[in-house]
């Protein structure tokens, strides 16, 4: 057996901030404070992981210059190799129309497909030159049906992909629930960027929504890279069910964290007015948050389409960056 310190958890104080007791130490008001002398100043270790090689799906939406410029600030962080996926997605020709379908008029369709692709090849080769970006491109079209399948097959292949929110404004045959497709299928953590932007900053101030479920402890696990970065990290739970938290909610994974030199503080958050959602995006906005990490869809995508749910609300209103993983 290990000889652990005696460790307590004080009641959590206004906003569900836990206070940490240690037998013969005083009380923290943070994990990432957990052993540190009295006065001494916080030291952040060196992040030991990084992400090394990273992907980004580039399409003709308005908003596909935020999602290329929020990857190569990702890239420069983490000084990774940054590779360009490029699709288009070929024209629907109803079934019947098929067969009287002339070849001058699919030199004409394939000939806009190439002016796609190499607008957008043009588009992330230009911002990778000036940002000095060690980077490739490449392209492919398929149905539009296929898009997410296709992403999700390059993604397998990265450390993470990075994904943009479905922007109203964009005209295209592509489904709107397409981004959500590749977050399930493609196996890696997907970083959703919103149509408006990352701004100034992507991951000085994290929040984790934490469920104590199986993909928000994968989403936390895909995301260390970006929280040994964080200058700080909030580990928040919404409305926790009594016994299945522990002592106090969100101090496992908060200790956790602290453990791989993460300052980090837990709290909990009784919101019976709001939907889980609408609580996590109040407190993006309270709190100064510039990424969100959780889990998508603990729920079955059936269940969040018929009676609404955390994962379908983010992606559709969110104002930060969101790293999901499935």
């Amino acid at each position: 057996m290990c000889d652990l310190p005696a460790l307590s958890l004080g009641r959590a104080g206004p906003g569900g901030l836990i206070q940490v007791n240690v037998a013969g130490r005083p009380p923290w008001h943070s994990w990432g404070d957990f052993g540190r002398p009295s006065g001494a100043p916080f030291r952040r270790e060196t992040p030991t992981m990084a992400y090394k090689n990273l992907l980004v799906h580039i399409d003709d939406g308005v908003s596909c210059a935020h999602r290329i410029d929020a990857a190569i600030s990702l890239a420069q962080a983490h000084e990774a190799h940054l590779t360009g996926l490029v699709v288009a997605a070929d024209p629907i020709l109803p079934s019947h129309l098929r067969a009287e379908v002339t070849t001058d008029y699919l030199t004409v369709v394939q000939n806009q497909i190439d002016q796609r692709l190499a607008q957008g090849e043009a588009m992330f080769t230009k911002a990778v030159e000036r940002a000095g970006l060690a980077a490739d491109c490449r392209t492919a079209h398929c149905p539009a049906i296929q898009i997410p399948d296709l992403v999700a097959l390059n993604a397998r292949y990265a450390d993470a992909v990075i994904l943009g929110q479905r922007n109203p404004d964009d005209q295209n045959d592509v489904s709107g629930r397409a981004v959500e497709d590749i977050v399930m299928a493609a196996g890696r953590p997907a970083l959703v960027i919103p149509y408006i932007g990352a701004g100034e900053t992507l991951g000085r101030r994290a929040l984790v929504a934490w469920d104590g479920g199986r993909e928000a402890a994968r989403a936390v696990n895909d995301a260390m890279p970006l929280l040994e970065r964080a200058e700080s990290v909030v580990v928040l739970v919404v409305n926790p069910h009594k016994g299945d938290h522990g002592q106090e909610p969100g101090a496992d994974i908060a200790l956790h964290l602290a453990r791989h030199g993460i300052k980090v503080e837990a709290q909990h958050l009784e919101a019976k007015d709001l939907s889980v959602a609408d609580a996590l995006l109040s407190r993006l906005a309270d709190e100064d948050i510039d990424l969100l990490v959780m889990g998508a869809y603990g729920h079955s995508r059936l269940r969040e389409w018929a009676l609404g749910g955390v994962t379908r609300q983010i992606f559709a209103q969110m104002t930060v960056p969101v790293l999901m993983s499935h």
